[in-house]
């Protein structure tokens, strides 16, 4: 199965969409964005050490 590849302006749209939603979950903004679940966590978490 070939691995998609997303823009960094896509990744950082939906982490910012995740951490700006109130009562966002990993699991409600990764279907609606049609990513996997793990992806956008994985997003989140990369960009939240970035930040320091």
């Amino acid at each position: 199965m070939p691995k998609n590849t997303y823009s960094d302006e896509f990744k950082a749209d939906a982490v910012r969409l995740y951490e700006t939603t109130e009562g966002a979950s990993y699991s409600s903004i990764s279907e609606n964005l049609g990513i996997a679940r793990g992806t956008l966590k994985t997003w989140v978490h990369k960009a939240r050490r970035d930040r320091g």
